[in-house]
Parts: structure tokens; C-alpha cells; sequence
């Protein structure tokens, strides 16, 4: 097995990889993971995580005596693979492949990263923009509707969203309320994770997943964020 092993194989197969350089525990199995499909890694240490950056799936091939705790943030760039605590990666996996506690942490650590990421998740409500003549992109976000999706754009012609508070304290305003803005785009996310969307917002979907459409927000977001110095 390579350092890092493009998954494109299996249910996953053509999958562009994404280079993550940090990333979450999602379950930690320090005697192997006896469902695996890989037989090697029914014996050996496993650990499952996912990208803080375009929320990639992975298995991390572990060292012995190593421990990892659910929720942890680790580095895990190319350069490190083999030299640290990390022998290998897999990646991408599918959400299927994700054992049912790390299939149990998906939403709160999404979230978490969501919350720390707050400079790239508002930009949606700033920038998104229609798909069709009868759909818009906010409203692939769980909890948006039409009241709520008018309220949006006509604020955001005053002037852009700084926060999420800034969001809902503006919203609130004229009197439209939404839910907890990070929950609900942390949602979306794993949503599109679990595959079977027609549109996917922030993440790629498989070449096998015939007729969607990947609108790539991060991409675009994280491209104009380097222009301007941002996360």
C-alpha cells in the first residue's frame, strides 16, 4: 500500500482525490476494523476521519500502540504520511464504508469543523446564486425556504453577512426567523456525503452518480479566500 492510496476504486471509483492536510477522528479501532473489505485492516489499527477541508472520507492506517480520540484534529498531509503516527491513508471511502459510531460522529464533528470555518460557510449566503429559473442554491440548504430566501437577498443587497449571528440577527429583523444556521449547512453536508443528491453543493460527487450537477462552492470559495488572504 502506497502512503497515500487513491481510492478509486470500489464504490468510490473515480472519485477525484482532493489533497486534505488536517483531519477528524471519527472512530478509532485499535484492533482493526473486522468489517473491513480490506483484509489487511481487520488486524491492524484503524482509524476513520474525515477533511476539515473538502470533507473527504478516509481510513488512516495507524501504528501500533497508538491512540486517537474521537473528535481529535490531526495532521495529515502527504509530507507526514509514514513518518509519524500515520502509516497510510485511504481515500476517498464511501459513507458506507464508515462504521456505524463513526457514521454516529459524522453531524457533530461536521458541525465542529462548520463552526470553525465560519469565514468560508457564510460566503454561501453571500454568493450563491439560482440554479434554475425556479430554484435557488440556498434553497439545498435544510430549513430555507421561500420566505427565508427572499429575506436573504434583499439583506444581502444592503450589504454582506459577516457572521452567522450577523445572518440570523438580520433575518430576525424582519421578521424572519431560521434554525441554527451552522446545523443546518452541517446537514447539507452530510446529506451530499450520503450521496443520492441531484445537486451537490459542497461535495464532489462520484463520476457513477449519473445525471447531477456539482455546483462546487468550496472550490470557488477557497480560491477567492486565497486572493484575499483568507482561511
Amino acid at each position: 500500500m502506497s502512503e497515500w492510496e487513491d481510492r478509486g476504486g470500489r464504490s468510490s471509483k473515480g472519485r477525484m482525490y482532493i489533497r486534505e492536510e488536517f483531519a477528524y477522528i471519527l472512530d478509532f479501532m485499535p484492533q482493526g476494523n473486522p468489517f473491513d473489505k480490506h483484509p489487511e485492516h481487520r488486524r491492524t489499527p484503524i482509524a476513520q476521519a474525515i477533511g476539515d477541508k473538502y470533507f473527504t472520507l478516509m481510513e488512516l492506517v495507524t501504528r501500533e500502540n497508538e491512540y486517537f480520540e474521537v473528535g481529535e484534529r490531526i495532521y495529515v498531509g502527504y509530507d507526514y504520511i509514514g513518518k509519524g503516527p500515520i502509516k497510510a491513508i485511504v481515500a476517498p471511502i464511501d459513507y458506507e464504508d464508515l462504521t456505524n459510531l463513526a457514521k454516529q460522529n459524522l453531524k457533530a464533528i461536521v458541525t465542529q469543523i462548520v463552526k470553525s470555518k465560519e469565514e468560508v460557510f457564510i460566503q454561501i449566503f453571500n454568493y450563491a446564486e439560482p440554479i434554475t429559473l425556479k430554484m435557488h442554491t440556498l434553497e439545498l440548504i435544510p430549513g430555507i425556504g421561500k420566505k427565508s430566501l427572499q429575506a436573504i437577498i434583499d439583506e444581502r443587497r444592503m450589504g454582506y453577512f459577516k457572521s452567522f449571528k450577523d445572518l440570523e440577527d438580520r433575518l430576525a429583523m424582519k421578521g424572519v426567523k431560521i434554525g441554527d444556521v451552522v446545523s443546518m449547512v452541517a446537514e447539507r453536508i452530510v446529506k451530499e456525503l450520503m450521496s443520492g443528491e441531484r445537486y451537490y453543493l459542497f461535495i464532489k460527487p462520484k463520476t457513477e452518480e449519473l445525471g447531477v450537477k456539482y455546483l462546487g462552492f468550496l472550490e470557488a470559495i477557497y480560491k477567492e479566500l486565497e486572493k484575499t488572504g483568507g482561511k
